[in-house]
């Protein structure tokens, strides 16, 4: 029961999409090792501060609020915590923009939230100028072939080549 007698409705879960800060640091990396997406070669972290002090680039953030609905009304006292489920780098080279890091947190894969975070994506680099939007996915991944297709992502039949330099 409420204050005024009434009953709320059973809590639910908001979710937002914002650019993380450097607060998040420790939640990113672990978000994305927990998703399989770094190698040793790469630091994560490294890769998250290179994107934030870029201003053509940023990593979208995506998190859930636990909340308790009145009458159809999110209660903000109810919004105390909120933990990050989900992420996305986003980089524009001035040609073409560019998708990196879209990770989900196990928990809420299938509920539209990779979709959410993909379409977050596409509306930044839009806002950047960016005519064309690309990413790549490892040859061993293809488990995310079909959710990238169903988004109306397809082989751009080039090859990516790639030399470290460090």
């Amino acid at each position: 029961m409420t204050h005024d007698g009434t009953s709320a409705a059973p809590a639910t879960q908001e979710t937002t999409i914002s650019p993380v800060t450097w607060d998040d640091e420790r939640a990113v990396v672990a978000l994305w090792e927990a998703a399989g997406l770094t190698r040793p070669w790469n630091d994560p972290a490294a890769d998250l501060r290179s994107a934030l002090e870029s201003p053509t680039s940023t990593v979208l953030g995506a998190r859930l609020h636990d909340g308790a609905l009145l009458d159809g009304t999110l209660l903000d006292s109810a919004l105390p915590d909120s933990s990050l489920v989900g992420t996305v780098m986003v980089g524009y080279d001035g040609h073409r923009g560019w998708v990196y890091y879209l990770a989900v947190d196990e928990a809420q894969r299938g509920t539209g939230l990779g979709r959410a975070l993909m379409v977050a994506a596409e509306a930044w680099l839009v806002s950047q100028g960016a005519p064309k939007v690309q990413l790549m996915v490892r040859t061993t991944n293809t488990a995310v072939l079909g959710f990238y297709a169903a988004l109306g992502y397809t082989d751009q039949s080039c090859v990516v080549l790639g030399r470290r330099t460090d």
